[in-house]
């Protein structure tokens, strides 16, 4: 099915063309006609799904055909949990924005930067793409209004309840109009999720895309057995031998990822950490230059992980395992997309084979494992 047949204007059709949208993913082909008809949407996606497009491309569609609000006074307001993912999502509504007819100016907004300059720039802004912590700071100030808001998107629910956002959401919802269409998103379904269902969404239309778990077929999963203090050499062992020129690396905490970027870029090898601990600054320029190719490491904890989203990613590399099979699938859920294949490896110690062997049980697949300590690794 191409996106013509899904109620789309030329203008839109234009603009994927140009983004290199071949056709739709599944969630996209059941979401956009149901959103274009007001209808309240439950969808049930994980990240590299293609659920951002699935709602940018009807609001963008919607909002050529209504009336202007007053200023300050946005249309839509999409909800996020980290500042990564506000700023990807906004970057799609702007790429696929940009042929139409009728211009729609769209903004992101979240802490940890000055509230100033983003108070400036929602002169004029219709689509805030927004964390619920600056939002509310920002509507203390008067800076932006809620009263006019047509459609609420809540993006990546599950995260957003586990990072616990849920006060300040329901701070959020207080002031939003009764009257709105409301598009949840989440990669998992739960109890505190089913709530927020019941009590927001209107007979809504429910959307369950496992894109993920397909594409670990995609994968090639690679478990190498090894002591924990053999691990650094090893990893700088694996991209060297393999000539590897763009890896996404997990730790499980910040201190960690600090300390493997050091020893890498020690070692010749260009990497940068992203962590909660990084400015803003320092986050956007480390994910800029990984996705433009010209370093050659990202060392990330799951949680900045969120908003890394590479088509053809080739490599993920778990220097330590997450505590979860959920958050393992996650991970490796970074390489092979766009039925592009991928290569997951795992470092595994001895302390941390027995939960290895359970993330695989629950997963229904199997690495190969390999031996890393028969490798010489002098001179690593």
């Amino acid at each position: 099915m191409p996106f013509s047949s899904l109620g789309l204007s030329p203008a839109l059709q234009i603009a994927l063309a140009e983004q290199n949208y071949a056709k739709p993913y599944p969630i996209q082909t059941e979401a956009i006609p149901a959103i274009l008809e007001g209808k309240d949407i439950l969808g049930i996606a994980q990240t590299g799904s293609g659920k951002t497009a699935s709602f940018v491309l009807p609001i963008l569609e919607q909002f050529q055909t209504q009336t202007t609000t007053k200023n300050r006074h946005i249309k839509a307001l999409v909800l996020v949990p980290t500042r990564e993912l506000a700023m990807q999502v906004n970057e799609v509504f702007k790429a696929l924005s940009n042929k139409l007819p009728e211009k729609t100016k769209s903004l992101a907004v979240f802490g940890g930067v000055a509230i100033n300059p983003q108070m400036i720039a929602l002169q004029g802004v219709e689509i805030l793409v927004a964390t619920p912590g600056r939002l509310l700071e920002l509507i203390s100030t008067r800076a932006v209004s809620l009263s006019a808001v047509k459609i609420l998107v809540i993006d990546e629910a599950d995260k957003m309840l586990n990072l616990g956002f849920k006060e300040e959401m329901t701070q959020v919802f207080g002031l939003l109009p009764k009257k709105r269409q409301n598009l949840l998103f989440s990669a998992t379904l739960s109890d505190d999720l089913n709530n927020i269902n019941r009590n927001l969404l209107r007979n809504p239309i429910v959307v369950k895309v496992e894109e993920e778990v397909k594409n670990l077929d995609l994968i090639k999963q690679f478990a190498y057995l090894i002591t924990e203090e053999k691990k650094g050499p090893l990893l700088r062992y694996i991209i060297k031998q393999n000539k590897i020129k763009q890896v996404l690396v997990f730790t499980s905490s910040v201190h960690r990822a600090d300390a493997v970027a050091v020893k890498l870029n020690a070692n010749g090898i260009d990497a940068y950490a992203v962590h909660s601990k990084k400015s803003q600054e320092a986050r956007t320029e480390a994910l800029s230059l990984f996705k433009s190719g010209k370093i050659r490491v990202l060392v990330a904890t799951d949680l900045m992980a969120r908003g890394i989203d590479i088509k053809f990613l080739p490599y993920v590399i778990n220097y330590e395992l997450p505590r979860s099979p959920k958050d393992y699938v996650h991970r490796i859920g970074r390489t092979g997309r766009a039925e592009s294949s991928g290569e997951a490896i795992s470092l595994v110690s001895p302390e941390e084979e027995h939960h290895f062997k359970v993330i695989q049980k629950k997963m229904g697949k199997s690495a190969t494992l390999i031996n890393g300590n028969t490798i010489d690794l002098k001179g690593y």
